[in-house]
């Protein structure tokens, strides 16, 4: 069943591959459509030029020779006839005229001793009578002309192609006898020629479709030669986006397609090499936060260690602290705490950008949580939690209480109180099956002034204060950076806005079940693996 669904799904990329090449906008269609239109329209352009000069050839032709045989037939045979000849008389020339070498149709119209209109045709093409003549013709042909220096005859002989009602072309001519005689009158088929042309037309036509055929053919290699390249480029381009970066092109060739894989490969380099010096100096700076923090680690220890015996000192009822130097010994216990919370935030940020963070997962009560945080931290009085009892989650219950001690804190010392923690519960509503459907939205909102504009973008920058003129507080400035990382760690968001109401609010969005999310990584992970 999985080889029939890989076929099936091998032979819809085969065909989408087909018409990716085929749509409108490529390029490669573009070119075979614009080959193809002017060879069409060269193609028909000569074959219009050779069919109009190859038919007036023909047509001239035929047509001066049927005219010069009726003439002299006329002049031979109906010129010898008497000035009033018989119906007999006409009916034998008609029939000596039509057995010429062009095989026409012969008509002629006199009029007899008795001076009535008689006619003899030859009979061919089912009888050629004066209905089959055009009346136009006739009046030319019987209209009597001025003699003069130009025109040395008062009769002459006239012509005109016709179509008759079966679709057959015809000549028909016709002259009078100078001197007085018969008026004689010619009719000629030109369907050999006729078909001689359409045999000639249907040529042209096949020579055009082969002509647009192979324009189409020279338009696909053509552009299977330059597009080629341009494809090549794509992929290597797509590869290099990914993070492939030594995706270099083969050159060969010195045209312009060679030099811009020339260039896009010079470009390739470069940018691995600034990329590579840019992770050798931010993997040099993230070891030396680490080997820093490592060192100032043992250091920190004793002079916690001799701190909390000042502290102690500072608060047992003896009164042996000298009143002079219990101010300087308060800063030395305030700054020595917030050094090693910073030492601690440093190290904490190094794992999240070596990528060893891990998660210990375990159930956890949100409502009962929560509680804890605020709790330990003495915030009872200033925090108001909306939680329902009974809202679990499989999550990391230290690294929850980091995001929420830093949001509330955050809140606290940046707002105003009271700070309120409501948590909601959001089940899964498209695939039930999904661990990133359901999940949990905590809302940390004080009721302060609300966070500036320009400042919002910028609030989980590591070591970002809002206010330059106090570079130095209580706050290091990493710990809406490493709760952001702990959400990221689980799954999960942090965004921040400001109320309509007023004051910020802080969303805090993991999912039910970080193990399956986890899960799912991990074999996502495992199969682009094997892929690759």
């Amino acid at each position: 069943m999985t080889s029939a669904q890989g076929g099936v799904r091998g032979w819809f990329a085969g065909r989408k591959g087909v018409w990716s090449r085929l749509r409108f906008t490529s390029l490669r269609l573009r070119l075979v459509v614009v080959f193809g239109a002017v060879a069409l329209t060269a193609a028909v352009s000569a074959s219009g030029i050779a069919y109009w000069l190859n038919r007036e050839a023909v047509l001239t032709r035929t047509q001066d020779a049927v005219l010069r045989d009726f003439q002299q037939e006329m002049q031979s045979r109906a010129g010898v006839l008497p000035e009033r000849p018989t119906q007999d008389e006409l009916q034998r020339t008609a029939g000596q005229m039509a057995n010429s070498s062009q095989r026409f149709s012969v008509l002629l119209v006199a009029e007899n001793p008795d001076g009535r209109t008689v006619s003899g045709s030859s009979g061919g093409l089912s009888g050629f009578t004066l209905k089959d003549v055009p009346e136009s013709l006739r009046e030319a042909v019987n209209e009597e002309q001025e003699i003069t220096s130009a025109n040395k005859y008062a009769y002459h002989l006239y012509w005109q192609r016709m179509v008759a009602e079966d679709d057959t072309p015809y000549l028909v001519a016709g002259t009078r006898v100078i001197g007085g005689g018969p008026t004689g009158y010619m009719l000629k088929s030109l369907e050999p020629e006729a078909k001689d042309l359409n045999s000639l037309a249907w040529s042209l036509g096949i020579a055009t479709g082969l002509a647009l055929i192979g324009s189409a053919l020279l338009a696909q290699a053509a552009a299977t030669t330059v597009l080629k390249p341009v494809h090549r480029l794509g992929v290597a381009a797509r590869r290099l986006g990914e993070g492939r970066l030594d995706t270099r092109l083969r050159v060969s060739g010195t045209d312009e397609l060679a030099d811009l894989s020339r260039t896009f490969n010079n470009a390739a380099a470069a940018l691995e090499k600034r990329v590579d010096d840019m992770a050798a100096r931010d993997e040099a700076s993230r070891r030396f936060v680490a080997d820093m923090s490592h060192e100032l680690r043992t250091p920190l220890t004793a002079i916690t260690a001799v701190t909390e015996v000042l502290e102690e000192e500072l608060e047992a009822e003896t009164g042996s602290m000298d009143p002079m130097i219990e101010p300087a010994v308060r800063l030395v216990v305030s700054e020595t705490r917030r050094l090693n919370d910073l030492v601690e935030n440093l190290m904490e940020v190094t794992r999240f950008d070596a990528g060893t963070a891990r998660l210990v997962l375990d159930d956890v009560d949100l409502a009962d949580q929560i509680t804890a945080c605020i709790d330990a931290r003495a915030w009872l009085d200033a925090v108001d939690l909306d939680a329902e009892r009974g809202v679990h989650a499989r999550l990391d219950p230290r690294r929850l209480d980091v995001i929420l001690a830093n949001l509330i804190g955050n809140a606290l010392k940046h707002g105003g109180s009271p700070v309120r923690v409501s948590v909601r519960a959001c089940e899964a509503t498209e695939d039930a099956q999904d661990p990133k459907g359901a999940e949990i939205v905590i809302a940390v909102r004080d009721h302060g002034p609300g966070i500036p504009e320009d400042v919002l973008p910028h609030v989980f920058d590591r070591f970002y204060k809002a206010s330059a003129s106090r570079p130095r507080s209580e706050g290091s400035g990493l710990g809406l950076s490493i709760a952001l990382e702990n959400a990221h760690i689980h799954g999960g968001e942090i965004t921040a806005a400001n109320s309509p109401e007023g004051g910020a609010v802080f969303t805090l969005r993991l999912p039910r079940d970080a193990s399956a999310l986890t899960e799912t990584e991990e074999n996502e992970g495992a199969d682009s693996k094997g892929d690759a």
